[in-house]
């Protein structure tokens, strides 16, 4: 295998404490010819591959960061440290954001030598100013990370 991963090579990289340095290590050791990266939770097990070519299909349209994200359909409340509430967002502006996310690779490597730490790669290209584009999310790219998404899944792939 060859120092630089392919598209049809595979390599394992090192993960770090952060997901942030996960994605960095990842960044590291593409191939310098790559141009767009697609950043994904492996939570989020059942995301179709039609969602990955329309992130893709997106970036080369002129997008540098593209995001999938679904409608919020419960009413939102911010809350202060003692519980009460502070703001209801009108949640017709509201998406709840997914993975994969897509990125021009040249973007990316800069919101992540930033130093910010964020919950996902999008929010560290907003900490540059750069707009992200959110196109519409897929129902199966929900996160399984409890008992009853488990089941889900499971229910979903019919075993």
């Amino acid at each position: 295998m060859s120092a630089h991963p392919r598209a049809t090579d595979v390599s394992v990289v090192a993960g770090g404490a952060e997901r942030t340095h996960s994605v960095s290590a990842g960044l590291a050791a593409l191939h310098e010819d790559i141009g767009i990266v697609l950043v994904h939770d492996a939570a989020r097990c059942l995301a179709p591959a039609e969602l990955f070519d329309r992130l893709v299909v997106a970036v080369r349209a002129g997008h540098d960061a593209v995001v999938p994200g679904l409608p919020v359909t419960d009413t939102i409340k911010q809350v202060d440290e003692q519980g009460q509430v502070v703001a209801t967002p009108n949640r017709s502006s509201l998406r709840a954001i997914q993975t994969p996310q897509a990125f021009r690779r040249a973007l990316l490597a800069r919101a992540h030598a930033s130093g910010l730490e964020a919950t996902d790669d999008a929010a560290l290209v907003e900490g540059l100013g750069v707009p992200v584009t959110v196109i519409d999310g897929d129902d199966l790219a929900f996160k399984v990370t409890t008992q009853s998404d488990l089941e889900r899944a499971g229910r979903i792939l019919g075993s």
